[in-house]
């Protein structure tokens, strides 16, 4: 019986929080590290791809719920990629360069996302990073130091662009991301940003892992130009030896996690953990918002997922929310407290970190109990841990802090993970200190902020537009556009694709000419054949048609329509397809079920050939599939079972330039 009588005290100290703890909160001794921000990327790649072609008013909503201070996530530093013709995860993001002879600072959208991120918070930091670039600056390697003092220009040209075309100071520089770093390169880099009147672009290094901290303590030249190190997805861990260099240990890109039932606890556990585990002082979120199609890889892992510019719908996740437990109450130069006096493990599981302002009249405390099984992230593994189902921290403050603060605002979220229903950052009011002390009850899966700043709102917008499918028939003529402009709806994988103009007629162009310098982790580029996809993943039984032609210098050898593919990403070869690829100059044709050509289902000769303005026609109803050139039918064959679904697309075998007009997509 007496064994019986503990077992069941021992079960409701658990459930009760009986047991619990005391943690000093003291600046007495001194500060832990400065708090250097929590941001999001946008990039690695194409990530926001649809957003700039959402109906303005809910564009807005989106970006304030990003961007905007005490409204949504208010995040404090936009990382975005700086475009380098190459796909990058989700699609391709162009590069001011096409060329060594070619320059403009008016492509893609990350200028234009960076100003709305200005004109909501003007003390956001930008922070830009290649993930490849063009062709003309490699290697024989595949790398990008043909001549580096080429590479360092091309950078600090981009740098420049931000300043002179869109009054955007960039605060951060990356080197290449999650790809092998140069020595020479950074130094150079530095010194060309130096020489440009950059000297205040800061250098983080290698947006990899922690590998660069060894030569960074054997060489003191590389050390001194480096800012901060910046890893990706550390898992809350750092290592002893970059704790040595006494530098900003950053997670440089962390998170990435599509799982709706943890992906907003493993989002809280990191943001606190990363400083707990790791000191690192910025957490990075890839990626901002998920604002590309259904289908293409990771999707739904952005903090906002917005992927119908059509309807204007969109979703505000719990992850919106747990990031606003930190940012709202919270500004970039910040102090942590020294771990021990502010900074540590709960007793019953979760950790805690404290933060006070530099002029120490405010403090923001931020809790979180997270599971291990509510708070799995999609990378690295995570170890198994306990959180008691309740506990008790009593939190002691000492010293002046115990003089100062009488009472801290509360705001809470639990992570709606199992069978619990989720709460998303609801204000309980004002928590009294008394003696120094104020004691706080709390669950498992929870997050809490305590703050003396009072400026923490939940903000929201009355209602959001339903989900549609993506609008068939649908028609694309390219007038609308200004030249050298994206088209919105096209999401180029592989290739850039960019509006121009003859003769007063608009059309879309194909203009990378040569195999880039591809994201160390992601071959598809050097395939040479682009791509670019539209419309709807699960599509099947579809009619497509579009206008081509070859024209002037560099042209392609080949064009291609293709329905039912699902071919995307890093490993569009391995995916499938119907691609009906029209050679002019040979005047034939050939279909295949895959975009690298490997297995063509027929092939012939093309009858009509104008050598103008020639028409691609495919059709895929059931399980034949018909295609055409201007009017001459070519085939009318079976399909093989395995290729059921996907987007339609177009693109050149090999990379060359090409022109596409008068896109026609309809059911049938």
């Amino acid at each position: 019986m007496g064994v019986l009588i503990k077992l069941l005290v021992l079960h409701l100290c658990c459930i009760y929080g009986i047991n619990g703890g005391s943690y000093k909160v003291d600046n007495s001794v001194g500060y832990g590290r400065t708090f250097d921000g929590i941001g999001a990327i946008s990039g690695g790649g194409a990530t926001s791809k649809l957003l700039i072609n959402y109906p303005t008013e809910q564009r807005s909503q989106i970006l304030d719920y990003l961007f905007k201070p005490n409204f949504g996530a208010s995040l404090q530093i936009f990382k975005v990629e700086i475009g380098g013709d190459i796909q990058s995860t989700d699609g391709t993001e162009a590069s001011h360069m096409h060329n060594s002879w070619d320059e403009n600072y008016n492509r893609g959208y990350e200028w234009w996302m960076m100003k709305e991120a200005k004109m909501r918070n003007p003390d956001i930091k930008l922070y830009g990073l290649p993930w490849g670039f063009p062709g003309f600056l490699k290697d024989a390697y595949d790398r990008p130091w043909g001549n580096i003092q080429s590479t360092a220009d091309y950078v600090v040209k981009w740098v420049n662009g931000a300043r002179v075309y869109h009054n955007l100071t960039m605060d951060y520089i990356g080197i290449w991301n999650e790809s092998p770093y140069n020595i020479t390169y950074i130094k150079t880099l530095r010194k060309t940003l130096d020489n440009a009147g950059f000297n205040r672009t800061k250098i983080i290094a290698s947006d990899n892992n922690w590998d660069i901290v060894g030569d960074m303590i054997k060489d003191a030249e590389l050390n001194n130009v480096i800012f901060g190190v910046g890893s990706h997805y550390p898992g809350t861990n750092s290592t002893q030896t970059a704790l040595t260099l006494n530098k900003p240990l950053w997670a440089s890109e962390d998170w990435g996690c599509p799982d709706e039932l943890t992906g907003s606890g493993c989002l809280a556990r990191t943001l606190n953990q990363n400083y707990v585990n790791g000191y690192m002082t910025s957490t990075i979120i890839w990626n901002i918002i998920s604002s590309y199609y259904y289908g293409l890889p990771w999707y739904n892992s952005g903090i906002m997922t917005a992927s119908e510019p059509w309807s204007g719908h969109y979703i505000v996740p719990q992850n919106i929310w747990v990031t606003a437990h930190t940012t709202q109450f919270t500004s970039i130069g910040w102090k942590y407290l020294k771990h021990g006096y502010g900074v540590g493990k709960l007793n019953g599981g979760g950790s805690y970190v404290v933060l006070i302002s530099p002029d120490e009249q405010d403090l923001t405390i931020i809790i979180e109990t997270l599971s291990h099984d509510s708070s799995i992230c999609t990378r690295p593994p995570l170890a198994p841990y306990n959180v008691v189902a309740g506990q008790t921290a009593t939190f002691e403050l000492a010293g002046i802090l115990k003089q100062r603060f009488t009472s801290l605002n509360t705001w809470y979220s639990r992570i709606g993970y199992y069978k619990f229903p989720s709460v998303s950052f609801k204000n309980r009011g004002p928590l009294t200190i008394q003696d120094g002390s104020l004691s706080v009850q709390l669950g498992k899966d929870e997050v809490w902020t305590l703050s003396t700043v009072k400026s923490g709102f939940k903000g929201s917008f009355p209602s959001v537009p339903g989900s549609k499918r993506f609008p068939l028939p649908y028609i694309e003529d390219f007038e609308g556009y200004k030249v050298g402009e994206e088209p919105f709806n096209l999401a180029q994988q592989v290739g850039s694709f960019e509006v121009d103009q003859i003769n007063n007629v608009k059309f879309m162009k194909q203009v990378v000419l040569e195999t880039p310098v591809h994201w160390f982790y992601c071959l598809i580029g050097t395939y040479n054949t682009s791509l670019n996809v539209i419309g709807d993943y699960t599509w099947q039984d579809i009619r497509a048609d579009v206008a081509v032609k070859l024209d002037g210098e560099n042209t392609t050898d080949s064009v291609y329509l293709s329905v039912r593919t699902t071919a995307c990403g890093c490993q569009a070869d391995i995916e499938s397809g119907l691609f009906l690829f029209f050679f002019p100059k040979e005047q034939r044709y050939l279909l295949s079920s895959d975009l690298l050509r490997k297995n063509i289902l027929v092939s012939g000769k093309v009858p009509t050939v104008t050598h103008d303005w020639d028409v691609i026609k495919l059709q895929a109803k059931g399980d034949h599939v018909w295609g055409a050139v201007n009017n001459d039918m070519l085939f009318n064959i079976s399909i093989p079972v395995s290729i059921s679904h996907g987007w339609v697309a177009v693109g050149t075998y090999p990379f060359g330039t090409a022109y596409f007009d008068d896109l026609h997509i309809n059911p049938v």
